[in-house]
């Protein structure tokens, strides 16, 4: 079978199917459920997509998302429990792990931790990748850690998110209109425009695949948009709050 036939059986140029084969591209699960319908539903391929989807430091859930993160041109997230993890400096990750129940050992802190910062490479390294982020109000004025590690989160955010590609807003606490009452998503859209969601919980989490039910997710995550400071306003207020501290 050639790349083009195989192709036109998982909706993929050759060109992608010839990417993935060289490991340009990352497959994702609907790429690995219509190969194996073409290839005979052997199983070899999930059995291989779950090994090569292991990644320590990063929970179980996660892993599928953090591969499709890696790949992403545009990558939003509202965040409404705490600081987004690509924003977070080490001392607000401790911080977290100090506040994990069960406590956490000090091998599983440290590979979490090593997870996170490899995870942040992406504000560095993918300029061409939009980025948004809505956080709410709360979430930045609650010290997790004490003042000094607010502080220093603070600056932290101003500095990682000055690049023209970053887009950083805030949700006020007085505003009386909320399109993402249900709770955190990430979006994100891979190079072939498929978009994907991913909502998370206490102990889980969900990769949405589904175009239909992604673009609910769109929908308010355009409209909290909207809703949420401009992202010079944003600036204003984190900045008010560090000189608060």
């Amino acid at each position: 079978m050639s790349r083009e036939e195989f192709g036109a059986l998982v909706h993929l140029s050759k060109h992608s199917v010839e990417s993935i084969e060289l490991g340009r591209r990352l497959a994702d699960e609907r790429f690995v459920g219509l190969a194996e319908g073409a290839l005979g539903n052997t199983g070899a391929l999930r059995r291989a997509f779950r090994h090569m989807a292991r990644q320590p430091g990063l929970a179980a859930w996660f892993r599928m998302w953090a591969r499709l993160e890696r790949e992403a041109v545009v990558l939003d997230t509202y965040e409404c429990r705490l600081v987004p993890g690509l924003l977070q400096t080490e001392a607000y990750v401790r911080a977290l792990y100090d506040n994990e129940i069960p406590p956490l050992s000090d091998e599983q802190m440290e590979a979490q931790l090593v997870a996170r910062v490899e995870r942040q490479r992406l504000l560095r390294e993918r300029p061409n990748t939009s980025f948004s982020f809505i956080v709410e109000e709360a979430v930045l004025r609650r010290r997790i850690g004490g003042a000094e590690v607010t502080r220093e989160q603070y600056d932290h955010i101003l500095e990682v998110t000055a690049p023209r590609n970053i887009h950083f807003q805030i949700m006020p606490l007085e505003c009386t209109h909320h399109a993402c009452l249900a709770g955190p998503v990430r979006l994100l859209v891979t190079p072939d425009g498929n978009p994907y969601a991913y909502c998370e919980g206490q102990e889980n989490g969900r990769l949405i695949c589904d175009p239909k039910e992604v673009i609910r997710f769109q929908q308010r995550y355009a409209t909290l948009r909207s809703q949420a400071l401009n992202p010079e306003d944003s600036l204003g207020l984190l900045q008010r709050l560090r000189g608060a501290l």
